[in-house]
Order: structure tokens, then sequence, then C-alpha cells
């Protein structure tokens, strides 16, 4: 929705993690590599407004994974559409190097890295840019004094929106129950977003083009909620 101004994001000065560690194991030699030779050609530009045509070039269409773990979603997403560019944000290390590994091993031309929170990314893009938003079992924070750092809250939803163009996509998984109702709580209400579903059948199973990710297939805390929301 361009012009909106109801909808114009004003990054806050201090933003609490919406995210766990960074780091996991020492990175192995090869992946290390990676890190030091792929990711800075990939890796989004870290000051300025972005220019997505210039960032994927001969590309129509864009896409954001926000908190993409291992890279499995991002990249089976990469090679369905390789005319779509598709900006992964991860900040845990060990995930963006499995990513480059991918991104080498497949020829995949068309993603690039912001390997740091998506908030102040999302804030450098400009208004109705983006066709599809996936996020993918973000982080529960399941104690009740942490609940402030998950990721939905209005404010984010209300930045999310302003970046989406009117019709996009919004897929949203998590296996903890309490953020599901989290996520509804904040998602129905909100004048951005309709959710899309018709029956219990569309939260309960996953989309066409889905891939099980590592974590899924842990199912950690309990069963998957697969929520779909358009951008009104």
């Amino acid at each position: 929705m361009r012009g909106d101004n109801s909808m114009m994001y004003s990054e806050p000065k201090k933003l609490l993690a919406s995210y766990g560690r960074r780091r996991g194991r020492r990175l192995r030699a090869a992946k290390q590599e990676l890190m030091d030779t792929l990711l800075p050609e990939l890796e989004i530009p870290a000051q300025g407004a972005l220019d997505l045509r210039a960032l994927f070039p001969q590309k129509k269409s864009y896409w954001l994974e926000i908190g993409f773990g291992g890279g499995e979603h991002l990249m089976h997403q990469a090679a369905l559409h390789p005319e779509v560019g598709i900006i992964g944000c991860e900040p845990y290390i060990n995930g963006v190097a499995g990513l480059l590994k991918y991104v080498r091993d497949h020829n995949i031309r068309n993603v690039r890295i912001h390997q740091h929170d998506a908030r102040p990314l999302m804030a450098r893009l400009p208004d109705a840019c983006l066709d599809k938003v996936f996020i993918l079992y973000p982080d529960p924070w399941p104690k009740a004094r942490h609940h402030k750092r998950r990721l939905i809250s209005t404010e984010f939803l209300t930045a999310l929106a302003r970046v989406m163009r009117a019709g996009a996509e919004l897929r949203l998984a998590t296996d903890h129950e309490d953020y599901c109702t989290w996520m509804l709580e904040h998602l129905l209400p909100h004048p951005g977003f309709t959710w899309t579903a018709q029956s219990c059948a569309d939260w309960q199973t996953p989309w066409a083009d889905w891939i099980p990710t590592r974590y899924e297939q842990k199912r950690l805390a309990g069963v998957p909620t697969y929520l779909g929301f358009r951008r009104k």
C-alpha cells in the first residue's frame, strides 16, 4: 500500500533480540572459508535504502524469509523459483554457513543474505516491494517474562505490512501452541492482513510446495501449525 502513512515504520531506538544464540559449534575450515569468501558476495549492504532491482537484476518478484535456520526451505524455494529474488535473514552463524554451502553446491543465483535481525533491514526496504514473506518456527520465547521478545507483535506486523504489496502472501509456521495463539491474537485484528483459512485442514496441512526443515522433523515442542495470511 504505497503512500499509506498509517503503515509507515519508524525503527525503535533499541530492539530486543527476537532470536536465540548467534553461534553454535565452531565452523569447519570449509564452511569458514565460505563465510570469508562467498558471504561478502551475497550479503545485503550494511547501510542505506535498498534497491531490490539492483540487488536482483532481471528479477520481477521479491520474497523474504525471516529466520531461515539451516536454509533448507529457503533453498527449496529458490530452486523452484529462479525468477524470484529471495532475501534470507538469519543471525545464527552456523545456519548461514550451511546455506552458503548449498548455494555453492547447487549454483543458486537468486538469494541474498542478511546475517542480522530482520527488523532494521525491513526499515530500509521500499513500500509495497515484497510478494511473499515466510516466518517459519520463530523462537517462541515460552516464558511469560520473555514474551516481549517474540518477533510477532503489532509493531512488527505494521512494519511488515508497509513492505508487502496488496495481495502478497504471509506464511507462518510454529510448533508451539501458545505462540500459535499469540500469532492469531496479533494478526486477526491487524488492519493490514486477512487470514486465508477456510477450514481446519488449512492450518493443519503444509503448503503444496512445502519441504520439511530439520527443525520440523525434530518436532521439539508439538504438532506444527501452518498459518496463511494475505496483505489487504
